[in-house]
């Protein structure tokens, strides 16, 4: 957050900027005009810059597909899974990339915000560290803590944080930000004048909790929806929360709607009747899909279509839509098949080679307009595909089965598209649609935590810090982490 504010605020004072963050590990991802991966919180800190993401802004993306295994990304391209320990062992081969992208980055722009990952306190993984305070010793670059107090202890955290790091590194911490404060600040007064004189280092700012602020997440699924219906008719929509659910962004335009109530619904955790049912983006489809069969998903989405109710499957849960899944290679767990719902005529087999692309056509429902990016590595066939959702440019996407009841597509970030989003809450069932811009919600969200940030920062002192300059003349500068517990 504070990241895309302080890229926000360069950009307003027209200092070329540019976000970097080292290593993500993320299964919300997006992808670039080159067609590379990275992750999804540098796309929005790339917006806020008034950028295209571009892969170096993101060098190093881990996508977990177990509890102790990732997919590696490295500069926007997949180059293979990993289990913990091996990818600990590989952090040298990355590392060279990731410095390779910041010097880029250095080289075009005046001003570089990296982000952190984590905690920089983290002993058990200071070996070999990329993406806090490893990186910000190689590079030679001042490093702002950030701490969340809605969780409790901040001092605690900051203190802790800072005798926890060697020497040089607590030398090259250049303050301190507390984020999420809520309350009187002049009860916060004593215990920020005590944090100075107990590590000697300044308090930059105090950023006030933002009810109701968006912007898309990192990674961890958002709340349920934000809008308030104000009276209108109202959809019920239902999305399960699956353990690698995948690109769940793809809903926050339905979150913020004000027509729509949308529900995510995890482990133990009974789904509510609903219009509409989207089956989400996975990184691991056949686990996932073992996951709602264990969890009673199969009855209720049974229960669902028998009922009248619409289901909609995006990237893996449209995989699921199908009759088989087909995974030779391995490549998300042990090689084999299983039977996904059989609701579509179609059957979906994994390769090793990943699509990544931006897209846009035509959604055959009201022939809206639609733009989206794919990010699947399955390649789906069967009859179901002779009735496509979406017409593309070169080729068609998706299907429409079961007498137009299940459709499916590939394409994430559809409900972005006002019309699209509109003749899909059409067929869902609802009759009068007033969808809001995504676009503006977006940019009011980023303007939102800018203006906190320029209203309760020491703007002016940062920016010394960092060596920014306040004018847009002149050649690069040096970067800044931003690192904290809770960024």
């Amino acid at each position: 957050m504070l990241v895309t504010a302080l890229c926000r605020l360069l950009q307003r004072r027209r200092v070329p900027v540019a976000p970097f963050k080292p290593q993500n590990m993320a299964l919300n991802s997006a992808v670039t005009a080159t067609g590379g991966e990275i992750g999804r919180a540098q796309a929005v800190q790339a917006q806020a810059c008034g950028l295209q993401p571009h892969v170096d802004m993101n060098p190093v993306l881990l996508k977990p597909n177990s509890d102790i295994g990732a997919q590696v990304i490295v500069q926007g391209k997949a180059v293979g899974n990993m289990a913990a320990r091996v990818y600990h062992d590989y952090k040298p081969v990355v590392m060279e990339a990731v410095c390779q992208s910041h010097q880029r980055l250095c080289q075009q722009y005046r001003a570089v915000i990296v982000e952190g990952a984590g905690s920089p306190a983290e002993i058990n993984l200071r070996a070999r560290d990329i993406a806090n305070m490893g990186f910000a010793e190689q590079v030679d670059c001042p490093v702002i803590l950030i701490a969340d107090i809605d969780k409790g202890g901040v001092f605690a955290h900051l203190v802790g944080t800072l005798e926890l790091l060697s020497p040089s590194e607590q030398a090259r911490v250049a303050g301190f930000v507390i984020n999420r404060f809520r309350g009187d600040i002049g009860l916060l007064q004593s215990g920020l004048d005590w944090l100075e004189q107990r590590t000697g280092k300044p308090v930059l700012g105090v950023l006030p909790y933002l009810h109701g602020l968006h912007l898309e997440a990192e990674d961890a699924v958002a709340a349920s929806s934000l809008a308030e219906a104000n009276g209108c008719d109202v959809l019920k929509v239902v999305v399960p929360a699956m353990p690698r659910i995948s690109n769940h962004t793809d809903f926050d335009p339905l979150r913020l709607h004000p027509q729509v109530e949308l529900t995510f619904v995890g482990q133990g955790q009974t789904p509510p009747p609903a219009d509409l049912v989207i089956l989400p983006g996975s990184k691991s489809v056949q686990r996932d899909l073992a996951w709602l069969q264990r969890n009673g998903w199969q009855n209720y989405l049974q229960r669902h279509l028998r009922f009248g109710g619409k289901l909609l499957g995006i990237c893996g849960g449209y995989q699921m839509l199908g009759q088989w899944l087909h995974d030779p290679l391995g490549l998300e767990g042990d090689p084999g098949s299983c039977e996904g719902f059989g609701w579509l005529e179609l059957e979906t087999t994994l390769a090793a080679e990943k699509q990544l692309r931006n897209v846009a056509g035509t959604l055959r429902l009201e022939d809206a307009a639609v733009t989206g990016y794919e990010i699947h590595a399955g390649v789906s066939s069967g009859p179901a595909l002779a009735t496509p959702l979406v017409t593309l440019d070169s080729y068609n996407d998706g299907a429409i089965g079961l007498d137009g009841q299940v459709a499916g597509t590939y394409l994430h970030g559809l409900f972005e598209s006002t019309p699209a989003c509109d003749a899909l809450l059409r067929w869902a069932g609802l009759k009068q649609v007033t969808t809001p811009d995504y676009a503006q919600l977006r940019e009011a969200g980023i303007d939102r935590v800018a203006d906190a940030a320029e209203q309760h920062l020491d703007f002016a002192r940062l920016a010394q810090i960092a060596g920014w300059p306040l004018d847009a003349a002149g050649g690069p500068c040096r970067a800044v982490t931003a690192d904290g517990e809770m960024l």
